[in-house]
């Protein structure tokens, strides 16, 4: 069976920086793992379009990042696509078609999201611990942040933005081998300044604010479990506590996005389907893939449209990387862009 790599592992493979030092997970079967709780209900998503093939070099496509831009376009990354294949794409979901906006011959991106404040997007490499920013069109690429942080450098997974325009990094610190070293950074939005939320933490990914921006969400991969970070008005840390574990079976959680409602859509990283919880831990649904969809192992992220409940999730495998559409419970909002 066709073994699919840790999705940070894979990032690292794929730019040549270090050394691949994990294995994969192998793909579940319809219906395995992660099985929906007492009184929750199967949504079931249907496929948009193929974005992306395997690539040759690397042996994977692995999509992420789903956001919206001021005009309604939906962009996402493709984080094991090498230099002069698109790294950032924009989709027109209606005609089912795309085109690149933005590749290099260095990054490693992880996550997407426009900037409240200066309206350009952000992306996260998870390689070389930047973060990078370009005009909405993909143009004036700029290091917004390099370098350590508290004495080491970061791996930045996904990014979510307060109203502010300051940065919440889930930071991958420790993933490759296998220790609890993660942390939840934030950077304010001029760059010049990170401070250390958390720490200690199992290979933080997903990150997102609740509906209400009174505190974050954020997952880690490696124990399967969602934890709330309750912020002040100054974006200190008031309080901590585990949230919700994730029965993920072979599955990791991934990234996370919240609906209007307060509503938590958790990624799963091994398993094509996402996980959708209320604010209160309570699983409400499962969003599943067609029984009929073959070779796509993970559904890492998901995008709902901005004032409406059509959601698109990146999902992918060794048949490519899709995006697949299902009605969301509520509408969405900026937290319901992924990271």
């Amino acid at each position: 069976m066709q073994r699919f790599p840790a999705r940070p592992l894979a990032v690292l493979a794929t730019i040549g920086v270090l050394a691949l030092t994990g294995c994969g997970t192998e793909r579940a079967a319809p219906g395995e793992a992660a099985a929906a709780g007492t009184g929750s209900r199967t949504i079931r998503a249907q496929k948009v379009m193929r974005l992306t093939q395997v690539h040759a070099e690397t042996g994977m496509t692995l999509l992420e990042g789903p956001t919206f831009d001021g005009n309604g376009d939906l962009l996402v990354v493709d984080v094991t696509a090498l230099g002069g294949a698109p790294k950032v794409m924009r989709v027109d979901v209606g005609r089912k078609t795309s085109r690149t906006v933005h590749t290099d011959d260095r990054g490693a991106y992880t996550s997407a999201q426009f900037s409240p404040y200066d309206g350009r997007l952000y992306l996260s490499d998870f390689a070389h611990g930047e973060i990078v920013s370009l005009d909405p069109d993909g143009g004036d690429p700029r290091t917004f942040f390099s370098g350590e942080v508290d004495g080491a450098r970061m791996n930045p997974d996904d990014i979510a933005f307060d109203r502010r325009g300051n940065l919440y990094i889930s930071d991958s610190r420790g993933l490759s081998e296998g220790e609890a070293r993660g942390r939840v950074v934030r950077i304010d939005r001029e760059g010049g300044k990170a401070t250390v939320l958390a720490e200690d933490l199992a290979a933080p990914n997903g990150i997102s604010f609740d509906a209400d921006h009174r505190g974050l969400w954020f997952s880690e991969l490696t124990e399967n479990r969602i934890s709330y970070l309750r912020l002040d008005g100054e974006g200190e840390v008031t309080s901590r506590h585990t949230a919700i574990r994730v029965d993920g079976g072979i599955a990791q959680t991934d990234s996370i996005a919240v609906d209007a409602d307060g509503n938590l859509y958790q990624g799963l990283h091994g398993r094509a389907a996402m996980a959708v919880y209320d604010r209160h831990g309570e699983r409400l649904a499962t969003v599943e893939l067609p029984p009929r969809a073959e070779g796509l192992e993970s559904a890492t992220n998901v995008a709902i449209t901005p004032g409406g409940t059509k959601a698109y999730m990146t999902v992918s495998g060794p048949a490519g990387g899709y995006l697949y559409t299902f009605d969301a419970l509520a509408e969405g909002t900026r937290q319901s862009n992924g990271g």
